[in-house]
């Protein structure tokens, strides 16, 4: 079956150097030359040829729907640049999220094993705090009500561009799920023709393949991209928490289960232009095990995306666009307790974007969403349907942007929005944008979201647990307080947060069958700090400083299996003779409230240490512009740490195996035509 490993996690300090990394990028503008950074050039491809002010020019686009200076977005953003995803690399999309401040890895013991987690809120069994976005297009799960699992371990990360990532409530414009972060994930596009493939192996069975395609032709543009990865075997020892012994809805499992983990994923994503109609469809599949009351099965995850979109200028300062997006998702269970899953989600949107004059622009849209899904127990025979259902939804939207003065923004929004079975439902946004100087900002905002009840929480029909129609959204309120620093060679910012979450969705275990009620509440605050930093166009250092504390409404603390600190680091040289060298550390801090002696390794600190190694031969073979062959290798991992953590939404007061430890592997990659 599966192999847990035997995770026998060592006590740690915390390391000095990813907080020495941090120091330098807070204090690198005593050394940076101050100038006002110059607009990006377009179109370029070889990162190596922008200057440093293009390589820390950043717009983003996600905070309003058009494109904008980070300074100027109305939210607190980390962008992970094209340049950064190349330098420090990685196999899969968590391990390149797990870089990001304010973002922390995190697992549940089911439905949904591969998370990450905003400012601390993992609340949930699930990614449902968390909405994503595919060139700014929403993919949600329905029926649980956010699965992501499989984009986390399977979307191509080959065919990333860049990521943005707005941390606090974006539902205002992104609606349901949009409750503690929104991640963009951006995509390449098509500015020439050329085919790249790739393929790796290392160690204990590790393997994987990646490859891509780009064909322009006039008006016509195709970019596609696909990976597949097979993670090492991991071989460990699971011994059944005390609290399960003797479980009498559980089978009878051993004492101790020797487990061989399943770990892998494939995926792809196609994306095609003509004119002003954009089409774009992604595939992801993955694989892992599942802790249920002390039983080991397989689980695969599977999501289908699609979008069509049209675009039209209606005048010249009224750009107008036409989605509509599809997101199927299955999920189905081997072994216990032997369910099977299916769901979708089709979304209609007109969204538009109106410059009334220098000062006045405009955010607008409507939409109307469709979800349906089904949950069959195979337990029995005849099987049985414990949850069948489907239901409308329509959201009118609004966000104003006022430019009050010449270094003086004002952003107010909200969304109104219906679901059926529940009354009508508001979020607000507001807040104020202040540039004193051409490289200091201050943001100050406020906002509120909102996650819908899903199909399961309102209509399933368990013999353990019951739906309730009645539920009310969860609801959120969050004030960000932000200062940020940019010259020529540095971005830095430092932010404060509170949250206030309402009406949370849990499991009300009073009744002898249990049942789905509004009953949570959570107050979430903390600060986060960040910078980059070029010492040099080839010299690049990155850190972050995290901290966050949470209570409920009981006065309980540290209610989330997330650490309080985070400190993440890395360096990164990029020679010009085609070699880059990388190293980032990713330490999280020990899990309070959750250090009780267990059955299996604690979930004590850890660092999650890694590597990234290229070297590009092609100048040595007289072949650049027409292609070209590199040679990398890749390291996670590094220290060896095999980290175990709660199996949170179990209620077993153990832990489960969410890292194997030490992964290598080394590749080589070949290039036709250019990109």
């Amino acid at each position: 079956m599966f192999d847990l490993g035997e995770n026998h996690m060592k006590s740690i300090r915390r390391s000095l150097w990813p907080v020495l990394l941090s120091a330098l990028c807070v204090l690198g503008p005593a050394a940076a030359q101050v100038s006002l950074p110059a607009a990006p050039s377009s179109g370029r491809s070889d990162l190596g040829a922008l200057d440093l002010e293009s390589l820390l020019h950043t717009k983003v686009i996600t905070a309003s729907k058009f494109s904008e200076n980070l300074a100027d977005a109305p939210g607190v953003i980390s962008v992970i640049s094209q340049d950064e995803l190349r330098r420090f690399g990685g196999t899969t999309l968590q391990e390149v999220l797990e870089r990001v401040p304010g973002l922390s890895i995190a697992s549940a013991y089911f439905t949904d094993r591969s998370l990450v987690a905003a400012r601390g809120d993992q609340t949930k069994i699930n990614g449902g705090h968390i909405l994503f976005l595919i060139n700014g297009r929403p993919t949600r799960e329905v029926l649980e009500g956010g699965l992501i699992t499989d984009l986390l371990e399977a979307f191509p990360v080959n065919a990333l561009e860049k990521i943005e990532i707005v941390k606090g409530p974006g539902s205002v414009l992104y609606g349901s799920n949009a409750f503690s972060a929104v991640v963009n994930l951006i995509t390449k596009k098509a500015e020439g023709n050329g085919i790249t493939v790739s393929g790796f192996g290392g160690p204990q069975g590790m393997a994987g393949n990646s490859g891509q395609v780009m064909v322009k032709h006039g008006d016509f543009s195709l970019f596609g991209a696909g990976q597949f990865h097979q993670m090492p075997t991991w071989n460990t020892n699971y011994v059944l928490p005390t609290s399960l012994i003797g479980d009498p809805v559980a089978p009878v499992v051993p004492l101790v289960q020797n487990l061989t983990l399943d770990d892998r994923g494939d995926g792809a994503y196609l994306g095609a232009s003509y004119k002003n109609l954009t089409f774009m469809s992604s595939f992801t599949e993955s694989h892992a095990p599942s802790f249920v009351r002390g039983s080991i099965a397989s689980n695969k995850w599977r999501r289908g995306f699609a979008d069509l979109g049209y675009t039209v200028k209606a005048t010249n300062a009224w750009d107008m666009s036409f989605n509509a997006t599809y997101t199927r998702n299955t999920f189905d269970n081997f072994g216990y307790p032997d369910i099977g899953r299916d769901s979708q989600e089709l979304v209609l949107e007109w969204t538009n974007s109106i410059t009334f004059s220098n000062w006045d622009r405009l955010t607008v849209g409507a939409l109307l969403n469709h979800v349906e899904g089904q949950e069959t127990y195979f337990g029995i025979d005849p099987p049985i349907q414990i949850s069948d259902g489907s239901r409308p939804g329509g959201a009118f939207y609004a966000q104003w942007d006022h430019q009050l003065t010449d270094t003086v923004k004002l952003v107010g929004g909200f969304q109104v929005n219906k679901v059926e079975g529940t009354g009508v439902n508001a979020v607000p946004r507001a807040g104020v944008v202040w540039n004193p100087s051409a490289h200091v900002g201050v943001k100050a905002l406020y906002s509120g979201a909102f996650r819908a009840p899903s199909i399961n929480e309102t209509l399933l029909n368990h013999p353990g647990l019951q739906g309730n129609p009645d539920l009310k959204p969860e609801k959120v309120g969050t004030l960000d307080l932000s200062v940020s620093y940019q010259a020529n060679r540095f971005q830095g910012a430092l932010t404060y947060f509170h949250s206030r979450q309402t009406d949370s969705i849990v499991v009300d275990t009073t009744p002898v069958r249990w049942k789905y009620e509004n009953l949570g509440e959570a107050t979430f605050q903390g600060f986060e700090l960040e910078g980059n930093y070029y010492l040099r166009k080839s010299l690049f250092v990155t850190g972050s400083v995290t901290y966050q504390r949470n209570r409920d409404e009981d006065g309980d603390t540290n209610i989330t299996p997330v650490p309080n600190v985070g400190v993440k680091g890395g360096v990164s040289y990029r020679a010009e003779n085609g070699l880059t060298l990388s190293m980032f550390d990713n330490y999280q801090g020990g899990l309070r409230g959750f250090t009780e002696p267990t059955m299996n390794p604690g979930p004590t600190a850890y660092h999650m240490l890694s590597s990234n190694v290229r070297y590009d031969l092609s100048r040595y073979m007289g072949s650049r512009d027409k292609g070209g062959v590199a040679l990398f290798a890749h390291a996670e991992n590094l220290a060896n740490y095999q980290v175990w953590l709660p199996d949170w939404g179990n209620n077993s007061g153990d832990t489960m195996p969410v890292n194997r430890g030490r992964t290598v592997y080394f590749g080589v990659e070949f290039s036709l035509g250019r990109e």
